[in-house]
């Protein structure tokens, strides 16, 4: 029997994906895993009992990653599962900073006490004119599942298309339009498109890459679209570019004192994922990788521990070990099996920077005297009998 913690509400239809080996406890401390959306982790104290976060979304930095690392707790999220609402969202951006609609509408709001505001809007329209997006020229930084789809719309829309990552995985490559053209430097979609929209996960070499630099290399008119993380753009930079000129509309989805209520900037509330769908295959995604991990001890798409798949263990015993990603790790590990006569039938071993991960499948099941040897070598952070 597995117990499991909601730190937010969790759509029903993932919940419901738990068989009756899982049961739902209101105390944190006595879960071995936990599901979360938004809520902040980073000062919580996390028990012995946890052995996993699955966090039904993209984005963990809501979750302490090293330290959860250290004490071998895998952390999950579900890329690719609220794509799709983010992708549209994207694209109503676009549309909405190519012709002003909200001005637009707000103007209405103002005149609506106007008898004759049909009459006077036929006057007024003029003021909220814009551009069509057919025929213009959108740079997508970063192929991911979003980007991908984004991309993929927008050539249907009639856009030209330009793409870049440097690390575009091969499920990316393939489920892209051959008519996006892939460049090598992002700098030549700085120079060339008129939308620019980005794609890639907020980390250390990513944080503000929308800066003063790359701004002042962009087309004068620019669109720039942000729904990915706001750290990614330096919004004060971005103010700066729309003063001069240079940016026609910063659309963002993250609210924040900087650009909220600001000239030129249309702030959408974070409802990129904001979706019944979304929040659905998110729940769903987010519980299958939980169940596959606690019954199995499989990792699959972790952000602090290698993916890792052997499958439904048909041995006696199967263990799996977190570890730091040092020389002679394996050597000390299988010793400790041999040393006591147990013989080891499967085994693999997955590293990710400075971490690794091992699992054994043996004939027999570890015995508790086994456990102390592997926890008691130097790098081992956490041992944990799956079977």
């Amino acid at each position: 029997m597995f117990k499991y913690h909601c730190l937010n509400p969790i759509a029903g239809v993932g919940l419901a994906k738990f068989s009756d080996q899982y049961v739902k406890t209101d105390d944190v401390n006595e879960a071995e895993g936990i599901l979360v959306r938004s809520a902040a982790m980073h000062d919580m104290e996390l028990p012995d009992s946890l052995l996993a976060i699955a966090r039904a979304g993209a984005g963990v930095n809501n979750i302490p990653l090293d330290k959860c690392a250290e004490k071998g707790i895998v952390v999950f999220n579900t890329p690719g599962a609220n794509a799709n609402g983010v992708k549209e969202l994207v694209i109503a951006g676009m549309l909405l900073a190519a012709r002003d609609v909200v001005g637009g509408i707000e103007w209405v709001k103002a005149n609506k006490d106007d008898e004759n505001v049909g009459k006077d809007a036929e006057k007024a329209k003029k003021n909220f004119a814009g551009t069509e997006i057919e025929g213009k020229k959108l740079g997508i930084v970063g192929l991911g599942a979003i980007g991908v789809k984004v991309a993929n719309v927008a050539k249907h829309l009639g856009m030209e298309v330009y793409g870049y990552d440097p690390y575009v995985s091969v499920d990316a490559a393939w489920n892209l339009s051959r008519d996006v053209k892939h460049v090598l430097n992002v700098e030549e979609i700085y120079a060339e498109c008129d939308y620019i929209t980005i794609h890639v996960p907020l980390m250390d070499s990513t944080k503000g890459m929308i800066g003063r630099e790359a701004i002042d290399q962009m087309k004068d008119g620019v669109i720039l679209l942000n729904f990915a993380r706001d750290l990614l753009v330096d919004e004060k930079a971005v103010l700066e570019g729309i003063k001069a000129g240079k940016i026609r509309k910063y659309v963002s989805d993250f609210p924040n004192a900087v650009t909220a209520g600001q000239e030129g900037c249309i702030v959408i509330p974070h409802l990129g994922a904001s979706t019944e769908e979304s929040e659905d295959n998110c729940a769903v995604m987010a519980v299958k990788e939980l169940k596959n991990y606690l019954e199995n001890g499989n990792i699959i798409n972790s952000v602090n521990y290698p993916n890792c798949d052997m499958g439904v263990c048909a041995q006696a015993g199967r263990v799996a070990i977190f570890h730091k990603n040092i020389a002679n790790m394996i050597t000390k590990f299988t010793a400790c099996f041999g040393d006591i006569g147990i013989n080891i039938t499967d085994m693999t071993n997955k590293s990710k920077g400075e971490v690794a991960y091992t699992m054994l499948d043996i004939e027999e099941p570890a015995s508790e005297e086994i456990i102390g040897k592997l926890q008691a070598i130097n790098g081992v952070f956490r041992v944990r009998v799956v079977k």
